[in-house]
């Protein structure tokens, strides 16, 4: 647990231009700044649209600012006649250390498979980012208690396809699907015994030191009302956040939270 640095994300999904962005992270630095905040023991990241990532690289630089940031969504192909797509190699000229693979929404709406998750996960990897791979049940397995086996599943079909290496770099973030934007929240026990059978099936299926080396965040409703409890697991390394993250005195809250709640991992 002590080499995982904790790791508070923040999805912004479909909000804030580029000024609107560059004014959050400005205030968002600004608060954490002005409480001491320790940015190596515990990383905040924020995932903007694609039209303000070179603003927020802008000033994240000039300000050398020690905030992370990344993409939403990422193509599955380099180059070509793709309209409307954006490779990997373009988000990493950016700047950018992570970009959120599989979310829900995007699974949803989109729609995107495993087999597109898996190259996806690649194509981020070979960029030299980090994908943040998002998993979770909806109300419907967890109502038929096969909650963890789809949660697990859904990682699995993910790493089967990848080396030890390429799968120590995965964040995965445990997110069920009821809870995003609901205001459920799920237990801090939930959490943990998602968190732990994924990191348990991370072993089996390559090693221990790979599974104790990945950082599982929790998403769905997160809030400074619920944080302390949810990173108090011992298998729960952060958050990926989204209603709570597009507020900078809330976000810059959770990250103090979760800085302070684990100092002493």
């Amino acid at each position: 647990m002590a080499s995982r640095t904790p790791l508070v994300a923040g999805n912004w999904k479909m909000h804030f231009d580029h000024l609107e962005a560059t004014y959050f992270v400005q205030k968002l630095a600004w608060l954490l700044r002005d409480a001491h905040f320790d940015y190596k023991r515990c990383e905040v990241a924020l995932m903007p649209s694609f039209t303000a990532l070179r603003s927020v690289q802008v000033l994240v630089e000039a300000d050398r600012l020690p905030i992370r940031y990344g993409a939403q969504s990422v193509s599955v192909t380099t180059q070509g006649a793709f309209t409307g797509d954006v490779s990997a190699d373009m988000i990493a000229a950016l700047g950018c250390r992570y970009v959120i693979v599989g979310h829900s929404e995007r699974r949803k709406y989109h729609p995107e498979d495993d087999a597109n998750i898996v190259d996806q996960v690649r194509a981020v990897l070979a960029a030299g980012m980090q994908p943040i791979l998002c998993v979770g049940e909806s109300f419907e397995e967890r109502r038929q208690g096969i909650e963890l086996d789809f949660a697990v599943g859904q990682v699995h079909d993910v790493t089967r396809d990848l080396s030890s290496d390429q799968a120590a770099k995965l964040v995965i973030a445990y997110e069920p699907v009821w809870a995003i934007g609901t205001g459920m929240v799920a237990t801090p026990e939930s959490a943990q015994d998602a968190a732990k059978a994924i990191r348990d099936d991370l072993a089996a299926t390559f090693s221990r030191d790979v599974a104790d080396g990945v950082r599982i965040l929790y998403g769905g409703s997160v809030s400074s009302k619920n944080a302390v409890e949810l990173i108090g697991e011992p298998d729960v390394d952060g958050f990926l956040i989204g209603g709570a993250a597009l507020d900078a005195d809330e976000l810059a809250k959770i990250a103090r939270m979760t800085l302070k709640a684990t100092s002493g991992r």
